[in-house]
């Protein structure tokens, strides 16, 4: 059941995830399997190319029906934090409802989301039929798996990495469409998509699917390992600088990671691990150690932008933004890697302009109120982050350092080497301003003492 919640009372919401023909449960929101959530046959059997298991189909049904839960239910106005309850059929529910299991997944849930999260598991009655059978190949096992999109951070670790690697390392493709020049086989695409009324938009309860998806891929694989290509700002950022009133990001955060760790050996009984081989280094470093190995390649065919082609089309052409939080961060490391993207990559092709309106491209047709709002808070995101490299935000950063010292496992030098990523940040975003000129509108938004 759903309801609106008193001023002071957490917004709640109840999902029952239903097989078809079975009754509905009264009182809680019905989420029908194979109405609301749907699996593809196609991108399914990637995922089955050895024997299957039901507790493969199970995780996948499990993140699925987080997601829906997640973007059902309105955060509140003032606050953040809502009560989640879900009951789950599934192949073994004593596996799941087992302390070690369903205690760190509603750990990782609510470590990710902010949430409160309360989760029952059933007994399925029936079997997908997707999942019949071995009819696929075995697939060699793998060292590694790597967490794959079509982001810049992707493609430059998935290059870097093949030099130590080789082919021990398996591409997870994290969307519902192949990338066109990467070979993602098997794991072409995560196999679901769910249907809901979208009344939620802040998608904290990605990080989970997209590391549940992995983690099952590591599973079928062998491998000991799950590759996380974000570089230190998009993992430890988000994180360290808060919006507003809302929760900290940790989607890509070590934090997390762990959480998740922990869950997942305690369901599949398999040793698993997330790696963050870039998580010292900036987004810029990262491209430029990439294009001096791989050469300049598809780099500028990867894709930044948080917002759907809804919001930056031209013309009837997709592109970035150019103002969001993400199409910064991509501004700013393409300038440090010392190479350039045509102006039409973006929707603002200017940034060297007096206003946010002159700056756009005269063919776009939504300048509204809220892409305003994203590029004040991308712009502004860049600049606090750059502060914590300030002596001022020391114990901020050391406190930090220290949650990450604890789950990365060594405690000696993280400080200096979290000081050490901020600080290039920072030198990295003052030489961006510099570059615009002291006329660019995103000079009237950010600290004074960093204008040039």
């Amino acid at each position: 059941m759903t309801r609106r919640a008193p001023r002071g009372q957490l917004p709640e919401l109840n999902v029952a995830v239903r097989e078809p023909g079975r009754s509905q449960q009264n009182g809680w929101i019905d989420c029908v399997l194979n109405e609301n959530i749907r699996f593809s046959t196609a991108a399914l059997e990637s995922y089955a190319f050895a024997k299957w298991e039901p507790v493969i189909f199970d995780g996948m049904l499990v993140a699925a029906s987080v997601e829906f839960a997640d973007v059902s239910c309105r955060r509140p106005s003032l606050g953040w934090q809502r009560r989640l309850s879900l009951r789950i059929p599934v192949d073994d529910p004593a596996r799941w409802e087992a302390p070690a299991v369903k205690d760190a997944l509603v750990g990782a849930l609510q470590f990710v989301t902010g949430d409160q999260w309360s989760i029952n598991f059933i007994k399925r009655k029936g079997r997908p039929e997707d999942s019949a059978g071995d009819r696929f190949r075995l697939f060699p096992s793998s060292k590694a798996v790597l967490a794959f999109s079509d982001g810049m951070d992707s493609l430059a670790v998935a290059g870097l990495v093949r030099g130590c690697l080789n082919d021990d390392v398996v591409r997870v493709r994290l969307g519902r469409n192949g990338a066109k020049n990467v070979k993602t086989k098997p794991f072409v695409s995560i196999p679901y998509r769910v249907t809901a009324k979208r009344r939620e938009a802040s998608g904290m309860s990605r990080g989970f699917k997209f590391a549940m998806i992995s983690g099952l891929a590591a599973y079928l694989t062998g491998a000991k390992r799950i590759i996380v290509p974000e570089s230190g700002q998009g993992a430890l950022g988000p994180a360290l600088v808060s919006v507003g009133h809302a929760h900290r990001d940790y989607r890509n955060h070590p934090l997390f990671a762990h959480r998740m760790e922990r869950f997942l050996v305690a369901l599949l009984k398999q040793p698993i691990r997330y790696a963050f081989p870039r998580l010292w280094h900036t987004k810029g470093e990262t491209l430029a150690s990439y294009v001096s190995t791989e050469g300049e390649g598809a780099w500028h065919a990867t894709k930044s932008c948080w917002r759907d082609s809804r919001w930056t089309s031209v013309r009837g052409s997709r592109r970035h933004c150019g103002v969001c939080a993400a199409c910064m961060l991509r501004r700013v490391s393409v300038h440090a890697a010392g190479l350039s993207e045509p102006p039409e990559t973006y929707v603002c092709t200017d940034m060297r302009a007096t206003t946010l309106e002159s700056a756009l491209d005269p063919h776009f047709e939504r300048q509204t109120p809220a892409y305003r709002d994203y590029a004040i808070a991308g712009i502004r995101h860049m600049d606090d982050l750059a502060d914590m490299a300030d002596d001022e935000a020391r114990p901020i950063v050391g406190r930090h350092a220290a949650l990450l010292g604890n789950v990365l496992r060594r405690a000696e030098d993280v400080e200096d080497r979290l000081v050490g990523v901020l600080k290039r940040h920072a030198d990295e975003w003052t030489s961006f301003l510099r570059s615009l000129g002291a006329g660019s509108f995103a000079m009237k938004w950010i600290r004074s003492d960093r204008w040039p």
